[in-house]
């Protein structure tokens, strides 16, 4: 069952009435986890950059959209490579600000639909 997110604020989000304090995904079954932004920082230097590593440990077999919440001022993005790949396993993309990207999760109607926060810049 897709979780409802009930909101978001710099550094935090909110999903099932339950509050998190960092960046979070959601995966098909709607298990909520932290995310693995040392992935990305390992490669870059920074979270801002979602590498390929990181989409490999968020994407399920299957998955067909990933909605991405850049952050509060949008200041995340894929990389290329890791856009590629999700190109290649047929899976979607949508980047929106954390807000417009919880709308639209919340708004999104189907179960292979999986998600990305940022919660803070």
């Amino acid at each position: 069952m897709k979780p409802h997110i009930n909101e978001s604020r710099f550094g935090s989000i909110t999903i099932e009435n339950q509050v998190y304090h960092h960046d979070i995904y959601i995966g098909l079954n709607g298990q909520i986890k932290k995310r693995k932004k040392k992935l990305s920082k390992k490669i870059y230097g920074t979270s801002h950059i979602i590498s390929l590593p990181e989409i490999q440990y968020v994407y399920d077999e299957g998955a067909r959209l990933l909605i991405l919440g850049t952050g509060q001022y949008s200041r995340s993005r894929l990389s290329d490579e890791a856009a590629d790949y999700l190109k290649n396993q047929k899976c979607q993309v949508k980047l929106f600000s954390t807000e417009i990207a919880i709308e639209t999760w919340n708004e999104t109607k189907g179960k292979k639909t999986i998600g990305l926060f940022h919660v803070t810049c």
